[in-house]
């Protein structure tokens, strides 16, 4: 599905992903077991006792998996795995963290929650190979949402992501309106490319052209798991992308969604949908109601999210969870509540900013590059001397600048232009904002529902309009999630002041 596997050993230590990268091709790529039934994400244990106190350790260290039969693979993980922290909203957490990375700093960036600055483990603020720091936050009413939490020092940000470092971080509510019935499953979703030694080959000059895309999707590290569902029945289910770039459009067969929540938690009232598009770090939570026996799976659809160069991903076809779902009736559970929670639009903005999303290719014509299906293989892969960048209002990113400066719990209003080829998932540190509208081509579009987001998909040509408020001081990072490009320049700083 995506660019050629390269049989090589990948180096565990020092990347920049930069560096020049031979790029020898194989077709030997290994194949992934399918069909076994679906893994729970391990839930790291509370070592405190004290009510209302949350605390765990947590290390970022080298290891192996063992994805396809008789191969190792080596990967980055916290803890042995890819875990699940499950604290309440009100809860004190207390994260002791080291970096057993040989060779690498790395940080924890919280994705999506409202955590002071110098604890958002932005790229400023790193922890050196061998060393450890105290994350320590709260977790304040009303931040019930499906969180996940990644690496992000500066220039390596990718790398240890795709090599495996990610997790999920669930704050639960006081009260859940959401029946217990329902259950509550996680699924994290990653894609996968190993050469056929096991080997995770580095990044090609497509992949830092477009993103790197896997050749095997992986839900909580399986490809194809399956799940036993009895007719009828009704399972909450939390989908998050932690892919690097990979644009999940997404359907149920014999199978209806409904969606409950996004990125910051729940909406105000369940909305039935055909199909969803879940872009790089996006969640979204779904009741699927499984009401036909049988198989029911999750599917992709095609999804035309611009291309550089050769080597484009098939994205349609294929399926990444299979229910079998059995003759015998579900037992009788509650009904989903019509209204789920209250979602205060926000004030007026007392400010307006606009940013503008462009890519430079250096000399090259980057709006034909997508059609005329270039050779990258003689192409070097310095990002220096092809002079790749990827802008934000011109500007590459640079941890020395500020690029904005805000005020504590001034509402503002973001215009975000993508001037560029291809989409741009945009992020936003620090909190959730509300998106106002789209607009494409003179046509203004507003979103069917009210919802907390953190990060938010702009097409190609597409302006985006959102409202957003930070209420605690300190630098905070905006950027593209596809995280190459924000390793190649796409992100900037705002500087929010009491």
């Amino acid at each position: 599905m995506a660019g050629p596997a390269i049989a090589q050993k990948h180096d565990m230590g020092g990347m920049d992903g930069h560096g020049n990268h031979a790029v020898p091709p194989t077709n030997a790529n290994p194949v992934l077991p399918e069909g076994h039934p679906l893994k729970e994400l391990p839930r790291l244990s509370n070592q405190s006792a004290a009510p209302g106190v949350f605390k765990v350790k947590l290390a970022a260290e080298p290891g192996t998996m063992r994805f396809a039969e008789g191969l190792d693979t080596p990967v980055l993980l916290y803890n042995g795995t890819n875990p699940v922290i499950e604290a309440r909203e009100g809860d004190k957490v207390e994260i002791s963290f080291k970096n057993g990375i040989p060779g690498e700093p790395t940080t924890i960036h919280w994705h999506g929650m409202p955590v002071p600055a110098d604890q958002d483990g932005n790229p400023m603020d790193p922890v050196v190979s061998g060393g450890d720091r105290i994350y320590a936050f709260d977790l304040p009413e009303g931040s019930a949402a499906p969180y996940w939490f990644h690496p992000h020092p500066h220039g390596l940000t990718a790398e240890q992501v795709y090599r495996g470092l990610a997790g999920v971080f669930l704050v639960k509510p006081k009260d859940d309106p959401i029946p217990s019935e329902y259950g509550d499953t996680i699924l994290m979703l990653t894609d996968l490319r190993i050469a056929a030694d096991g080997t995770m080959p580095e990044s090609t000059m497509a992949d830092l052209m477009n993103g790197r895309v896997g050749d095997h999707v992986l839900v909580n590290g399986q490809k194809n798991p399956t799940m036993a569902v009895a007719v009828g029945e009704k399972r909450r289910l939390r989908l998050f992308n932690a892919t690097n770039a990979r644009f999940l459009r997404l359907k149920f067969e014999n199978a209806s969604m409904t969606v409950i929540g996004t990125d910051g938690g729940l909406i105000e009232a369940p909305v039935a949908v055909d199909e969803l598009l879940l872009t790089p770090a996006e969640r979204v939570e779904l009741i699927v109601s499984f009401d036909k026996p049988g198989t029911a799976m999750l599917t992709t659809l095609e999804y035309e999210r611009g291309w550089m160069g050769p080597g484009k991903p098939n994205e349609a076809d294929m399926t990444l969870l299979t229910a079998h779902v059995s003759d015998a009736p579900a037992s009788a559970i509650p009904p989903l509540p019509a209204k789920l929670r209250t979602i205060e639009a926000l004030e007026n903005p007392v400010v307006t900013r606009r940013f503008v999303l462009t890519e430079s290719m250096g000399g090259m014509d980057h709006s034909n590059m997508s059609m005329q299906g270039m050779d990258h293989s003689n192409m070097s892969m310095s990002s220096d001397s092809m002079e790749m960048k990827f802008l934000i209002n011109g500007a590459s990113f640079d941890m020395h600048r500020i690029d904005v400066v805000s005020k504590v719990g001034q509402v503002e209003l973001w215009e975000v232009v993508n001037e560029a080829d291809m989409d741009h998932p945009f992020h936003v540190h620090g909190t959730q904002f509300q998106i106002i509208e789209h607009e494409k081509d003179g046509k203004v579009t507003r979103p069917a529902y009210r919802a907390w987001k953190d990060t938010v998909n702009i097409v190609a040509g597409e302006t985006v309009r959102i409202l957003l408020r930070q209420d605690l001081p300190g630098p905070r990072m905006y950027h593209c999630h596809i995280l190459e490009h924000e390793q190649l320049g796409m992100m900037g700083t705002i500087d929010v002041r009491a």
